[in-house]
């Protein structure tokens, strides 16, 4: 039985080919959404590029007869098949105390109006609050599930593999076994347990049909040691050139951002393997924004990169007792063109050849996001992303919608990916107890 879908606005922002993901069913989109979305229009970040999209796409549409009457959709190959598409502007109480200037409450009204005359109207939002409140009114609803995935059996990037202790023993050998039958994502860890003695294991990791050891420049990097297996594993990630793309996720504490950094260091400065690091984060505040920050570019980028700039100072500092030796090493290598920090606003059309490129919080991305990201990295460029899909800030992402999760799950077939999710805090015993218990 086909369905009507009611979309909110933070579904189309979302992602602007949503009204194209309702199959052959109609989706309509309240006056009120056409209202949001010109506010949005100017904005120039994501949410601005989306609304774009999204408006053009309805004048395309509009070409096909009325909006209000319904017009076909081009989802389908097949035109009986397709879906249509409907702009509503609902009149009518609700119910009483209902305030109509409120956009939500409009939408609201769009949906409790059609809810009459049709059972299977579902309300579409990514807005806890709007879900709860046509709940109250006895609307279905449903969050917008495409791009999404479910964090609780999201790819860990290591197994657990018991094996005889004579096939341990090859391992050790002839460094490396021949892949075992199942299925092994490229460059997934695998920790090979003696069957007969538990005690006994093993790291390795998948490689050209077999599991082979780790290589040995995990052990080091920088002037960093792992302090755990799984750090170990996220290094060897890093450190490989053959791996393209990496996702680390991990708690807060948990050495994504450190290591990233350290391997970056090390591949650029030490190595020579690419030409710069590059390092950027989504401009998006913990609590309520500042506001205008006064100075250049750079006078306002320093104040959202301060984490890299406290790692990096951490990283390179030679001598305790000095506490500028870290920043002026890190103002040199920015005049050699060796580290360069950006903001992701300034990320869209710009190709990216050679470099190490990290992104840090990209749990505050969008999957789109991450794609337009990802898209932008020329030949020979490496790119890493890190972030705790626990501690997102967006609000209209959680830890299964967030571009590092989607990543994560959708590249884990590819042999040019790696990911590990890192369990542990290591930053020191406070931060360690703080992860766990509050």
């Amino acid at each position: 039985m086909k369905k009507t879908f009611v979309l909110d606005t933070n579904v189309l922002l979302h992602s602007a080919k949503s009204i194209e993901n309702f199959q052959d069913n109609t989706v309509v989109i309240p006056m009120a959404v056409i209202e949001e979305l010109d506010k949005f229009k100017k904005h120039q970040d994501e949410l601005g590029r989306n609304a774009r999209h999204v408006i053009r796409r309805l004048d395309q549409l509009r070409q096909k007869g009325s909006l209000y009457e319904g017009v076909p959709l081009d989802n389908s190959g097949d035109p009986d098949k397709c879906g249509r598409l409907r702009i509503v502007t609902g009149i009518g109480e609700v119910a009483d105390g209902m305030d109509m200037s409120v956009p939500d409450n409009r939408i609201l009204r769009v949906a409790y109006m059609l809810r009459r005359n049709d059972p299977n109207v579902i309300l579409v939002s990514k807005d806890i609050n709007l879900r709860l409140k046509a709940d109250a009114l006895g609307l279905q609803v449903a969050d917008f599930e495409f791009q999404k995935v479910n964090f609780d059996e999201l790819y860990s990037g290591v197994m657990e593999l018991s094996v005889p202790e004579s096939l341990l023993n090859e391992f050790y050998s002839n460094g490396g076994i021949p892949l075992p039958e199942g299925d092994f994502e490229p460059n997934k860890f695998v920790v090979l347990t003696d069957e007969s003695n538990p005690k006994k294991s093993a790291l390795g990791w998948v490689k050209n049909e077999r599991i082979i050891p780790l290589p040995d420049n995990t052990d080091r990097v920088w002037n960093i040691s792992p302090r755990s297996r799984e750090q170990r594993m996220a290094l060897a990630l890093l450190m490989d050139p053959e791996i393209q793309i990496v996702t680390l996720v991990g708690k807060a504490g948990s050495g994504k951002t450190l290591l990233a950094l350290a391997a970056g260091l090390e591949n650029v400065i030490q190595r020579g393997i690419y030409d710069k690091l590059l390092v950027s984060r989504p401009i998006i505040p913990m609590g309520n924004d500042l506001g205008f920050l006064p100075g250049s570019k750079d006078d306002k980028l320093d104040i959202w990169m301060q984490p890299i700039y406290d790692n990096l100072d951490f990283l390179l500092k030679k001598e305790k007792k000095d506490a500028h030796s870290g920043r002026r090493q890190i103002e040199e290598m920015k005049r050699a063109r060796k580290l360069e920090l950006e903001a992701l606003t300034y990320i869209r059309g710009r190709s990216i050849p050679q470099q190490y490129l990290i992104v840090d919080e990209a749990q505050n991305l969008t999957p789109h996001e991450i794609k337009t990201i990802v898209s932008r990295a020329g030949e020979g460029t490496k790119v890493v992303l890190t972030g705790d899909p626990n501690q997102i800030d967006n609000a209209y992402l959680d830890s299964s919608s967030n571009g590092l999760s989607y990543a994560a799950e959708r590249l884990k077939t590819l042999p040019i990916h790696g990911h590990i999710t890192l369990q542990k805090s290591e930053r020191s015993p406070l931060a360690s107890a703080a992860a766990e218990y509050l």
